[in-house]
């Protein structure tokens, strides 16, 4: 976690968890999250889960994360997403939107 001074003020911006299940891992969402979220404007990170999920962290304004988790809704192009399940979060601050390892 790398603290930044955020574009906007910190009172206008939220933070959610989501957890996407379905074949969402070997189909390079990850990367396809990112990309979005990077065009979106969104910091935070997404990673792999043991159970086969892919999870997102995000942080944004309300709108930001609206269009974000529409666009996890539909993944990349051999994706099959099943659910969005979406978590309020603290919000902590990121310079970039990066994949974990």
């Amino acid at each position: 976690m790398r603290t930044v001074r955020p574009s906007m003020p910190a009172s206008q911006l939220t933070a959610k968890r989501y957890f996407i299940r379905g074949r969402v891992q070997g189909v390079g969402f990850r990367y396809f999250a990112q990309r979005e979220a990077e065009q979106l404007g969104v910091r935070g990170y997404t990673r792999n889960l043991d159970d086969g999920r892919v999870e997102v962290y995000a942080v944004g304004t309300r709108d930001q994360l609206a269009d974000l988790a529409g666009r996890l809704w539909k993944g990349p192009r051999f994706a099959d997403v099943r659910a969005v399940e979406e978590v309020e979060a603290d919000v902590q601050q990121y310079d970039t939107f990066h994949i974990e390892p």
